[in-house]
């Protein structure tokens, strides 16, 4: 799988192969899946965890924001894969925290992280999963130097920018029926610069309620 994103250039960074191939995507899909085939798939609950090149491409585009020692959040956790991989990103002397609205899928992650390369993390706090409503991120150890969203948000949510730390980047995808995966870099000044990186096609970052609701 690695080998073929490399191959089509969507990995281009040494760490991010190494990262991608520690982490087994085969971990974190549901059983009976294709975990390495290049595509998104359903995981219950009207959602799905991304095509590996979109977890490749967020990974790029965050990377000097996941050197080790660095805080990093993923909205919208889901089965927890990229959240184990920005864990080995940011090592044991950093902190990554996944936040998840769905009881089930926060419990199901936590038991597919403990089986992968980064259960070390998971063992000793510096990596934890919690059940939250994503738009507001996890104030509780913000500032971030990367925040990662794993679903589309009609508009950037104001509590995710404040999060933010200068000098940090967020990769968000926004929009409804089109929507682009942006990237947001806030600058030492605080003054925040906004980016289209490439059209993409996500579940809505929503409330549990509309979630799971959804017809």
């Amino acid at each position: 799988m690695v080998e073929q994103l490399q191959t089509y250039g969507v990995v281009r960074s040494t760490k991010v192969a190494e990262v991608m191939q520690a982490i087994d995507r085969g971990l974190f899909v549901p059983p009976g899946s294709s975990p390495y085939f290049d595509s998104p798939m359903s995981i219950g609950y009207n959602a799905t965890i991304s095509a590996p090149h979109m977890h490749a491409a967020c990974l790029e585009l965050l990377e000097k924001n996941l050197q080790p020692g660095m805080r990093a959040l993923d909205v919208g956790s889901g089965t927890g894969y990229l959240t184990a991989c920005f864990a080995l990103m940011v090592g044991s002397e950093g902190r990554v925290v996944g936040v998840e609205h769905i009881p089930e899928l926060v419990a199901t992650s936590i038991e597919n992280i403990k089986k992968s390369a980064a259960a070390p993390q998971l063992n000793d706090g510096s990596l934890s999963i919690h059940i939250a409503d994503g738009r507001e991120g996890w104030p509780e150890l913000a500032p971030y130097d990367a925040i990662h969203v794993g679903a589309a948000a009609p508009q950037i949510p104001k509590a995710l920018i404040e999060q933010l730390k200068p000098g940090g980047r967020m990769v968000i995808p926004v929009g409804t029926v089109f929507q682009e995966l942006k990237v947001v870099d806030k600058k030492l000044d605080g003054t925040v610069s906004i980016k289209d990186e490439t059209s993409v096609r996500y579940v809505p970052l929503t409330s549990k309620e509309a979630q799971l609701h959804v017809n």
